[in-house]
């Protein structure tokens, strides 16, 4: 069975995950969870910030590695850009967001690829500095009260009936999907994935192609950071809750394989949808909070062990055919 066929299968497979959650919930909670409202306010305006976390922990995963600093990165630069946002001065409050964004990518890209420590431990480490100087920055005190134009970014509909926050993120899975299919940077990636050793061999430019994934993690998290500022009116440091596992969820949920080189950004699209529906279900059936983490552990679990089962089961199969 051929690469393409499989992961075909596995995203399939995803989706009908997907339908089981909601249909699940819809026969449990037809009035609540079915309604207009509810799916809208869902899809459109909860799944979309954790889509685009999402999205730079599913690039870093492909490659082999992981970024446990989004999320602080994100409370940082939403906070030292609120301030020029809350006055009007949009471009300076872009250029200090993704100035933040883009610096700690960078210094995240050259701990991993140029001093070789390992993701996990340098943006475990990068992770700490971040939400220490924004607590540093916030001293206690937050930034609110922003315009209704810039709140706009998030609540207006530039086209009727997608809000804003729905069509950037779709923006950005359109960037991501064609700069990891269609282009060298996203063959590399893969191949970084697959085998690092033999990328490196190959003469391709890997550690150019990592520095770029943590780069755009950065900006990642500078564009949700802002998008939050929006949406609640607030720079609070609790907006980083649980984003960090939530992407890590959605990315093994959607179907990307933490050992790196399978999945695309469709698979995180999926695996965030099937992790806000979740909790949207158990929000509306009253479930605690503790009990959501425990259901979304659970979920995680589950999605290794049903994709181990998968592969072996796709295994058997090709070599059945060969015979």
């Amino acid at each position: 069975m051929s690469v393409k066929k499989k992961n075909q299968i596995d995203l399939l497979s995803r989706f009908l995950i997907l339908a089981v959650v909601c249909v699940g919930f819809a026969l449990l909670r037809p009035e609540a969870f079915l309604s207009v409202d509810n799916i809208t306010q869902v899809v459109f305006q909860q799944t979309p910030f954790t889509i685009l976390m999402a999205f730079g922990m599913s690039l870093a995963i492909i490659s082999g590695g992981i970024d446990i600093s989004m999320s602080s990165t994100m409370v940082l630069s939403s906070y030292l850009s609120a301030s020029y946002f809350q006055q009007g001065n949009y471009f300076m409050g872009l250029v200090v967001a993704f100035g933040v964004g883009l610096g700690f990518g960078l210094f995240n890209g050259v701990l991993i690829s140029k001093v070789k420590i390992e993701p996990f431990i340098a943006t475990f480490s990068v992770d700490f500095m971040a939400l220490g100087l924004a607590y540093v920055v916030c001293n206690g005190e937050y930034v609110y009260g922003f315009s209704d134009g810039f709140r706009s970014i998030v609540n207006g509909y530039l086209i009727p009936g997608i809000p804003n926050v729905a069509l950037v993120t779709f923006l950005v899975f359109a960037v991501l999907y064609f700069l990891t299919r269609r282009t060298i940077y996203g063959r590399t990636l893969y191949s970084l994935g697959h085998n690092k050793k033999a990328t490196k061999l190959s003469g391709m430019h890997s550690d150019g192609v990592i520095l770029g994934v943590y780069v755009t993690n950065g900006l990642l998290a500078a564009l949700t950071g802002i998008l939050y500022l929006a949406r609640l009116n607030a720079a609070d440091p609790s907006i980083r809750g649980t984003l960090t596992n939530d992407s890590i969820a959605s990315a093994l949920i959607g179907g990307i394989a933490f050992c790196g080189g399978t999945g695309s950004v469709v698979n995180t699209v999926i695996g965030s949808m099937i992790i806000m529906f979740i909790r949207n279900g158990m929000n509306i059936m009253g479930v605690s909070t503790n009990w959501q983490q425990a259901v979304v552990g659970f979920v995680i679990l589950f999605a290794i062990v049903y994709e181990r089962v998968l592969n072996n089961l796709m295994a058997k199969y090709a070599g059945k055919g060969n015979k």
